[in-house]
């Protein structure tokens, strides 16, 4: 089975753009792994590593509650922000630019079929990249995504992260929060999770972040937590 990841870094594009782009993938590898279940055949399924931003959007998640958005039509319209419901796990979040998102397009029979286990370690590479710009984070129990202070009053999200899979293939994934402008957090309830603040890494460390560092850590980290070589 196949350890090696296709790498692409997509720049800034449209939420749908990218969206579609990953149901294709996602709906190829699925497809081909029934044909290989099926014999019909041995060519072995392909595992992707996609980074991007994007323009001002809200994504709310199947299990979501629309009232999450605090904004009508004409509100999202004049701060030149998009809203899509999809098809991912979780509530609702925001994406933008300054945002680093990462969506893994993977075949989890590649690595291990457990889909906890997936989302530890994407929480772990992000705590492990914070970690190389001395920013300490961790998990919160009982939610998803990266934490700063967490299980105190202080407690506060730098990373969102939301997933789909089916036949243990993957898509959708993490939201980072770079130099994210927090502002658009105060149009929702992050996550639907009410009282919990948000944050970024240019607000931890006060200043500007290089987004292309941010990247190559993380993209280094998530190769050696799931042991695998990229092809770019």
């Amino acid at each position: 089975m196949s350890k090696q990841v296709i790498f692409e870094d997509l720049g800034l594009i449209d939420y749908k753009k990218a969206w579609d782009y990953q149901e294709d993938l996602f709906k190829n590898t699925v497809a081909q792994k029934i044909k290989l279940r099926n014999g019909e055949s041995l060519e072995p399924t392909k595992n992707y590593l996609l980074f991007c931003e994007h323009p001002h959007v809200y994504t709310l998640g199947k299990s979501g509650a629309e009232q999450h958005l605090l904004l009508s039509e004409e509100m999202l319209r004049q701060k030149k922000a998009t809203f899509y419901k999809i098809n991912r796990g979780g509530d609702i979040t925001y994406h933008g630019p300054g945002q680093l998102v990462a969506y893994p397009i993977f075949d989890l029979d590649h690595f291990f079929s457990d889909i906890h286990k997936y989302l530890r370690y994407l929480e772990e590479a992000v705590i492990q990249t914070l970690k190389e710009f001395e920013i300490e984070a961790g998990r919160v129990e009982g939610l998803t995504g990266v934490w700063i202070d967490g299980g105190t009053s202080m407690e506060r999200k730098i990373c969102a992260i939301g997933v789909k899979s089916s036949r243990w293939v993957t898509m959708h994934g993490i939201g980072f929060n770079i130099n994210t402008d927090l502002n658009y957090f105060n149009n929702i309830i992050p996550c639907g999770i009410q009282g919990k603040g948000v944050t970024s890494m240019q607000k931890e460390l006060n200043q500007k972040v290089d987004i292309e560092e941010v990247k190559k850590i993380l993209k280094g980290k998530l190769a050696e937590l799931f042991e695998y070589d990229y092809i770019d």
